[in-house]
């Protein structure tokens, strides 16, 4: 580095019509580098399937958080690691929450009611209120998990969080549900973005708040034409359509002044699926955290951070946040996560 003091001209800039504060910072790449190898978390998998057939399934919460402790930390961005700091305990209280929230009455009205007599008008009703209360579940698991995980994760010491309110994405997945419903699937890309967009834009890192200015009706007209390819293509334009919303909904998601940029294509998201189920197929299912870590490491590829990032702004803002949704994510499938 040449010091302020020193005879010697800094060297032109490669760029002569680029600010040279502008080159250095507004038009700064970031991404995201994963350091973990499948045979690593194969270890850790055979661990945790011993010690959950050993104690009957209770240690399958520890083998989660210690395969999430495994992922995240071996994750790096801007040279530090992420980090985890959800704990068995609290995934066992929340899943057993969700059985006695859930479970039961779904076990009472799907077996119980049934059994104590009653016309097809009983059968029918029963039926609808089961369909209701799944149709509420599933997003409040979709909220309750992401606010738990991301209020357990951390990145420089400081935890990002989710503060979006559960009766508004209520609201909005029954009514994105039911208009998909009736338009035969035709409001997928509509509901689609608005729920990634509720998502993305009610999380947050310490004080800073992640945004998003996407809109389905962008999306429309690439569905419209991915479904007139389907059978023309035996199904292959889906994977198209898949990797073009991926990087819409990227390109829309902002942190600060910076912008996220996705290169993901159908072509290379076709090469994935394909090469994982082989390596799946092969191996009876062995491969798995190979083809987890493969996974990581595709998306990490084609996605970085682009623009300036004041990192000096953002401070810690931690948020409480209860297991309840994860173990609700849990018991109806409905989570994501990053192979966990």
């Amino acid at each position: 580095m040449v010091s302020a003091g020193s005879a010697q001209p800094p060297p032109p800039p490669t760029h002569p019509s680029v600010p040279p504060e502008a080159s250095a910072d507004s038009r700064q790449s970031r991404q995201l580098f994963f350091h973990g190898s499948g045979g690593s978390l194969f270890g850790i998998q055979i661990v945790n399937m011993l010690l959950t057939i050993l104690t009957l399934g209770v240690y399958y919460f520890w083998g989660k958080v210690k395969v999430r402790r495994y992922l995240l930390s071996e994750t790096e961005f801007e040279s530090d690691r992420f980090a985890y700091h959800g704990t068995g305990k609290e995934l066992l209280i929340g899943f057993l929450k969700a059985v006695i929230l859930v479970g039961v009455p779904l076990i009472l009205l799907k077996f119980v009611v049934p059994l104590l007599g009653g016309g097809p008008l009983i059968h029918v009703m029963t039926a609808i209120v089961s369909y209701m209360l799944i149709l509420v579940v599933i997003p409040l698991a979709m909220v309750g998990a992401r606010r738990y995980r991301l209020s357990r994760t951390s990145w420089r010491g400081i935890r990002f969080s989710f503060r979006g309110e559960v009766m508004a994405f209520i609201r909005l997945f029954m009514a994105g549900s039911l208009l998909s419903s009736i338009t035969l699937g035709l409001y997928y890309p509509f509901f689609e973005t608005r729920r990634y967009g509720f998502m993305a834009s009610h999380s947050y890192f310490g004080n800073q708040r992640f945004g998003f200015d996407g809109a389905g009706k962008d999306l429309f007209g690439k569905f419209l034409l991915t479904l007139l390819l389907i059978p023309f293509t035996l199904g292959l334009s889906w994977l198209w359509f898949l990797a073009r919303k991926q990087r819409y909904l990227w390109e829309h998601t902002s942190f600060g002044n910076a912008r996220f940029h996705s290169e993901v294509t159908g072509g290379r998201l076709a090469l994935l699926y394909l090469s994982n189920g082989l390596l799946l197929l092969l191996t009876l299912g062995l491969g798995w955290p190979w083809a987890v870590v493969r996974n990581i490491r595709f998306a990490f590829k084609y996605l970085s951070l682009e623009g300036p990032l004041d990192e000096a702004s953002i401070q810690q803002e931690a948020q409480t946040a209860s297991a309840t949704g994860e173990g609700l994510a849990g018991f109806m499938d409905a989570g994501f996560d990053l192979g966990a």
